[in-house]
C-alpha cells in the first residue's frame, strides 16, 4: 500500500467564498452609507442598493444614481 504524495503545492484556492455578496447584501439590508474609492481616484458616497457579478448601484441624496463596474473600484467603505 502506498502513501499520498505531497508536491508541496498548496490547494488551489475556492474560486467564490461570497463574502463579497454576503456584504452587499448586508449593505442593502441595512441602508448602510458606503463611500466608494474609484481605481483613478474618484470618490462618491452614497447606499448600495443593487448589486450583481459586474457591478453595484449607488443611490444618492440629490446627484444622480450610479452604476459602477466593480472592476474600476479600488475599495469601498462604510462611513461613519
Amino acid at each position: 500500500m502506498s502513501t499520498p504524495q505531497h508536491s508541496g503545492k498548496s490547494p488551489r484556492p475556492a474560486e467564490h467564498t461570497f463574502e463579497e455578496a454576503k456584504y452587499l447584501k448586508q449593505l442593502i439590508e441595512h441602508a448602510t452609507p458606503v463611500r466608494v474609492k474609484m481605481t483613478d481616484g474618484e470618490e462618491v458616497v452614497g447606499v448600495v442598493e443593487y448589486y450583481d457579478q459586474s457591478f453595484i448601484r449607488l443611490t444618492r441624496d440629490g446627484q444622480p444614481n450610479l452604476f459602477i463596474f466593480k472592476h474600476d473600484i479600488k475599495y469601498l467603505q462604510e462611513e461613519t
